[in-house]
């Protein structure tokens, strides 16, 4: 029984390198990876979870600015530029995501965490951001 996996994100580079190949201003581009993430939201804060795959802390720049959180870093697995590969799919190559969120973000409270590949930001809806619950009193 064979499995396959379909990713969008496969074809959409595919497609990048293939216009790459035809533009005539910059004929060779340096390896982009896109990075999958996914987005929720709570009560008080996003969760933002990336794929990234034999990344470490170090290897990993976060920026939160304002409603804005942008992640890069480069992905490396192996990729010798000698070798000659048959056929290659592991991802290797520089990424930079940035995600805009419909709130102010307070970034002096984030927390990131790395562990199996998987990165975990959580960041905190900035205190004016947050619903306010006001108290209607009633004039006698």
């Amino acid at each position: 029984m064979s499995y396959y996996v379909y990713s969008p994100f496969g074809r959409a580079a595919r497609l990048r390198r293939m216009q790459d190949f035809f533009d005539d201003e910059m004929p060779y581009k340096e390896n982009e990876v896109i990075v999958p993430i996914d987005v929720r939201a709570e009560d008080d804060d996003f969760i933002v979870t990336a794929l990234v795959p034999g990344l470490k802390a170090d290897d990993l720049n976060i920026q939160v600015i304002n409603e804005t959180i942008t992640l890069s870093g480069e992905l490396q697995f192996g990729a010798e530029e000698d070798a000659n590969y048959i056929h290659k799919e592991c991802p290797s190559g520089k990424f930079h995501r940035t995600i805009t969120l419909p709130s102010t973000l307070n970034a002096s409270k984030a927390d990131a965490n790395i562990e199996n590949g998987v990165l975990t930001l959580r960041v905190p809806k900035a205190e004016e951001a947050k619903p306010k619950t006001i108290k209607v009193s009633v004039s006698k």
